[in-house]
C-alpha cells in the first residue's frame, strides 16, 4: 500500500485533487509522445431508504481494491469529486482498454458485495474520443460501456 498526502489511507487510490493533477499530466505526456490514453470511469450506486445514491467511501474503497488487482501499478487509480473512481490507462487505445474493462467486469461479477450495488463502467480514449481533460472526462461519463446491477449473495439464484 502507498501512503502519503496524495492517497486515500491504506490504498493506492489517489485523492480527487491528486487524481486530477496526474490525469492532466499523463494526458499532456500522451499528446507530446503521440500515444493513446484511455480514461475509465467506474460509478457505484446503492439503495439507501428507497433512493439511489452514490456509493459511500467504504464501498468505493472496497471496489478500488478489487479493481486495483486488474490494472497495472503504473496506471493511476483515483477517486473523483463526484464519488466515482477513475483510471488512466496509459498507452492503451479503446480496444486494449476494453480488455482491461472485461477483466474488471469478470472480477466484479464473481465478488460478493455486502450491499446491493449498481456499477457502471464508462471509457473514452485520447485522441479518438476527445483531446483535452474536460472533454475526455465528459465523453467517458456520457458513454457507459458496461452496466451491472449487483445483488447480495442471498438474492442470487
Amino acid at each position: 500500500m502507498v501512503t502519503g498526502p496524495f492517497y486515500v489511507e491504506e490504498s493506492r487510490v489517489l485523492l480527487p485533487d491528486a487524481f486530477r493533477f496526474v490525469f492532466a499530466r499523463e494526458l499532456t505526456r500522451a499528446v507530446r509522445l503521440q500515444n493513446f490514453l484511455t480514461l475509465v470511469v467506474v460509478e457505484a450506486r446503492q439503495q439507501v431508504e428507497g433512493a439511489t445514491v452514490s456509493a459511500d467511501d467504504a464501498t468505493l474503497h472496497e471496489l478500488a481494491q478489487l479493481i486495483g488487482r486488474e490494472v497495472r501499478e503504473v496506471d493511476p487509480l483515483g477517486q473523483t469529486d463526484e464519488g466515482v473512481l477513475g483510471m488512466v490507462l496509459m498507452d492503451a487505445d479503446y480496444e486494449h482498454a476494453m480488455l482491461v474493462i472485461n477483466r474488471i467486469v469478470s472480477r466484479i461479477d464473481t465478488y460478493e458485495f455486502p450491499i446491493r450495488l449498481g456499477i457502471a463502467i464508462s471509457a473514452a480514449c485520447y485522441p479518438t474520443d476527445a483531446v483535452d481533460v474536460e472533454s475526455l472526462r465528459r465523453q467517458a461519463t456520457a458513454r457507459p460501456v458496461v452496466w451491472r446491477g449487483r445483488t447480495q449473495a442471498s438474492d442470487r439464484h
